[in-house]
């Protein structure tokens, strides 16, 4: 089996910097998005999305264009969803972690995407371009592929971090998964459906719903073994 049957049996150092290092992390999330949103609601227009939009379009080929239009796919509704009942089936089905594990992982697509809804109809930012072939329609702040990539493919790193791989093959596909996740983000600016601030908001609050649910996974694990070692 790829993970541990007991899990952590004790709160080891790793899963403590996980949980530490998740409420710095969520708190920076949290402060960025805040700042964001405030000038979102007031209209404010940002030089920064400015910029980037201009250097994208220094270095923005058709080719690249179109490679990006497909990898963005992998932060779509349909992909994300398709992979999530993969990835809980294997949890509850095959793998020998405890249920809880797909249990949170579930709260922690589901959530992200009723999240995600919500704040996009509290800010009512129009998007840059509406292009319906790249899921390019409604609201635009904060993405939603940013938001669903960081959430799902943090999750993922997550399981890789806990699982019995060698380190060197744990910091490599966690390497690969941190990229890829970041890149299906990125891809929104390159086809023009979203801003960079879009994509900083989808990042901050995806990251920091991901550490959420890890968190509470973390300390519901540990409650379970405490009580176990009664």
């Amino acid at each position: 089996m790829l993970f541990r049957g007991t899990h952590f049996k004790n709160p080891t150092r790793t899963s403590i910097i996980l949980i530490i290092a998740g409420f710095i992390l969520i708190g920076g999330g949290f402060f960025s998005f805040v700042s964001l949103g405030e000038d979102v609601l007031e209209g404010e227009k940002f030089a920064l999305d400015r910029i980037v939009n201009n250097f994208v379009d220094t270095i923005n080929p058709p080719w690249l264009t179109e490679t990006m239009g497909y990898i963005t796919e992998a932060g779509s509704v349909w992909v994300l969803s398709v992979l999530s009942v993969l990835v809980i089936s294997y949890l509850l089905f095959i793998s020998n972690k405890s249920k809880w594990v797909a249990l949170f992982f579930a709260v922690n697509m589901i959530g992200i995407s009723a999240l995600t809804k919500g704040l996009k109809l509290l800010f009512e930012r129009q998007r840059p371009e509406v292009i319906e072939a790249y899921d390019g329609v409604g609201y635009s702040f904060p993405s939603g592929h940013s938001t669903g990539a960081f959430a799902f493919y943090g999750f993922m790193i997550y399981l890789v971090t806990v699982s019995r791989f060698t380190s060197k093959v744990k910091w490599t596909v966690n390497i690969l998964l941190a990229l890829f996740g970041t890149t299906v983000a990125l891809s929104r600016i390159f086809i023009g459906v979203h801003y960079f601030t879009d994509v900083l908001a989808g990042i901050a609050v995806g990251t920091a719903w991901l550490l959420v649910s890890i968190a509470a996974l973390e300390i519901m694990l540990f409650r379970k073994r405490r009580r176990a070692g009664k």
